[in-house]
């Protein structure tokens, strides 16, 4: 494989535990106005509404203040509280840059493609601290076409001046990025996660970091 493209979310970030952190932060920081709402209801609704990420944050914030009877502040500022803060809580998982830095190391050109809000998704990355291990990076809104579209993934081989049988793309979700690239013409690599059982879409499977470099190796 000449180049290996990743998916950010659940990936890279480690999203269940960054989004647990800025939760909780959030409600600590607004809890005059979040005091007659026990935290851990509001966290676990927050969660619900989010729904893995596939909702954007406008419509979950509407929802929780509607919900919760929430008095003297606006949706608004809770979404732009979250658009602006919530990099600090950014997580990645155990090994990810120990991981980059041998693929990088191994000549691997390294790209990223992911679904999501821009400038938002590049502080994302910007504070894991990866963003120098990456010759590309492609967000959904800034690129004017989202995953599983073949599209996006063919805007990032182009970038790396590679094939589609030449690269590897790895990501969480079955349908959006193993099927996505899949159809691409790319080889996968699914990491495991606690939502589906399996991916039929997935060359091979992985759930600790330090397994990739060798199972990129062994593709054929």
């Amino acid at each position: 494989m000449k180049a290996i493209l990743f998916d950010l979310d659940n990936t890279l970030l480690d999203r269940d535990t960054s989004l647990n952190h800025f939760i909780r932060k959030q409600y600590s920081q607004f809890a005059t106005h979040f005091g007659h709402i026990p935290e851990e209801q509001y966290c676990q609704r927050f969660i619900e509404l989010d729904a893995q990420g596939m909702v954007w944050k406008d419509r979950v914030y509407q929802s929780m203040v509607e919900e919760f009877n929430v008095d003297g502040i606006a949706w608004e500022t809770l979404l732009e509280d979250y658009v602006n803060h919530f990099a600090h809580c950014c997580i990645a998982y155990d090994g990810v840059e120990a991981v980059l830095a041998q693929l990088r190391q191994a000549g691997c050109k390294m790209g990223i493609i992911s679904n999501g809000k821009s400038p938002f998704q590049e502080k994302n990355i910007e504070a894991l601290g990866i963003v120098e291990y990456f010759e590309t990076i492609l967000i959904s809104e800034k690129e004017g076409v989202k995953k599983p579209s073949p599209a996006i993934f063919h805007k990032a081989l182009y970038a790396l001046e590679v094939a589609a049988h030449e690269a590897v793309y790895i990501g969480d979700n079955p349908d959006l990025d193993m099927k996505g690239a899949k159809d691409a013409g790319m080889r996968t690599i699914w990491k495991k996660n606690d939502r589906e059982n399996d991916c039929p879409w997935a060359d091979a499977v992985f759930d600790d970091f330090a397994e990739l470099p060798m199972l990129i190796t062994e593709l054929k």
